[in-house]
């Protein structure tokens, strides 16, 4: 005889059956986007000069390809800025010759440090921005390759004056170890849905600044980037002011990849949380809101409310095969062989995401590039002291 459901496995409930839904909608919405992305994109007449703003830490793993992809555009006429904060980098000798290699007209290497901006991404943007030469930006972070028509396909919709901001999504990729693997599904098989599905029904308005052109003039009309510089999440305080001031965010339909490189479990760890701390800076509401379709922890906190009986394991058994089927339906269509292969560390990877959605809300500083920030309300970022 079944032990009918009491009110706390009723509520367990409703988020396995919520999240299973909307794994399938993500599918759908995965479908409608590949179809936009066959369309016929519109040229303009002329093409903008442009400078690529590309800031730079550190050796990064895959760094000279990802800089080389930027410098060898199918693309009439651009400039590219590679920038970092400090003499020291170790990828500096990198970036100078690849100045010898393209020449001045190409490519310039900008060294400065903004001390005063809390955010490490725009203080390194400042000093990239200080050595373009032309009025059309695009910012293109440095872990991100891109395929030879990129600049093509992410300048041509700023023709419009109605459009302040273009951007690309992208899908993690280059994943070897568990840890690099349990990324990328982060991204391939959460991120990319969920934004997917946001951008197709229109539920939700983001800007990804890994990826992103604008004008100087759009720039200067939202306060510059000085002003986004205590932002944790820069790129969704740029989409707040460049929609307030009536122009619109375009997402072009196409993805560019973004290297994935972690040297250990504990940088995979902290990455899982920062991300998620992103998220609850740019949309706290929102974050607390996914706990509504977190199908495979509360399946599994189910199955044990139920004792770990025939029907509680059966629901586990089958959230946990609907979400690695409607994964492995997005993975395939973003021709993600690794993640493909990777697939069996999902159920791990979500109840990993549980547990720093709930840190997340609970810890109080953001740990980034070995430096830690206490967050606002309004999601600025205030520096600590270290520990004695």
């Amino acid at each position: 005889m079944t032990t009918p459901l009491s009110p706390l496995q009723a509520i367990l409930l409703a988020p396995v059956v919520f999240g299973s839904v909307y794994g399938v909608a993500c599918v759908l919405a995965f479908v409608r986007f590949a179809a936009l992305a066959r369309r016929p994109a519109s040229r303009p007449e002329t093409w903008p000069r442009v400078t690529v703003l590309k800031p730079v830490h550190g050796l990064e793993k895959g760094l000279e390809g990802n800089l080389r992809s930027t410098c060898v555009q199918d693309y009439p006429d651009y400039h590219v800025v590679f920038s970092v904060q400090e003499a020291a980098d170790p990828a500096l000798p990198l970036l100078r010759q690849l100045e010898r290699e393209f020449g001045a007209q190409r490519v310039t290497l900008a060294i400065g440090d903004h001390p005063d901006v809390p955010n490490g991404k725009i203080r390194n943007l400042l000093g990239a921005l200080a050595g373009a030469r032309h009025d059309t930006l695009v910012i293109s972070d440095s872990d991100v390759r891109v395929p030879p028509d990129y600049l093509r396909t992410i300048v041509a919709p700023l023709e419009d004056p109605g459009v302040g901001c273009v951007c690309t999504l992208y899908r993690a990729v280059g994943a070897e170890s568990w840890y690099e693997r349990m990324e990328l599904l982060t991204f391939n098989a959460d991120f990319v849905p969920n934004l997917v599905f946001a951008h197709v029904t229109g539920v939700a308005h983001f800007v990804l600044g890994a990826s992103t052109a604008l004008t100087r003039a759009t720039l200067a009309a939202i306060g510059g980037l000085a002003a986004l510089g205590d932002y944790l999440v820069e790129d969704f305080e740029m989409g707040r002011r460049i929609r307030a001031s009536g122009r619109r965010v375009v997402i072009v339909p196409r993805f560019v990849d973004t290297i994935v490189d972690l040297k250990s479990p504990r940088r995979w760890w902290e990455h899982q949380v920062y991300w998620d701390q992103n998220t609850r800076s740019a949309n706290p509401i929102g974050l607390f809101a996914t706990i509504l379709i977190r199908a495979v922890p509360f399946a599994l906190f189910f199955a044990i409310a139920r004792g770990l009986d025939a029907p509680g394991l059966g629901v586990l058994g089958s959230a946990v095969a609907l979400r690695v089927a409607t994964a492995t339906a997005v993975l395939w269509g973003l021709r993600d062989a690794v993640g493909l292969r990777s697939v069996a560390l999902l159920p791990v990877r979500d109840l990993a995401g549980f547990v720093s959605w709930v840190l997340a809300f609970v810890q109080p500083e953001v740990v980034w590039r070995g430096e830690s920030y206490g967050l606002t309300r309004g999601g600025r970022m205030v520096p600590r002291p270290p520990a004695a």
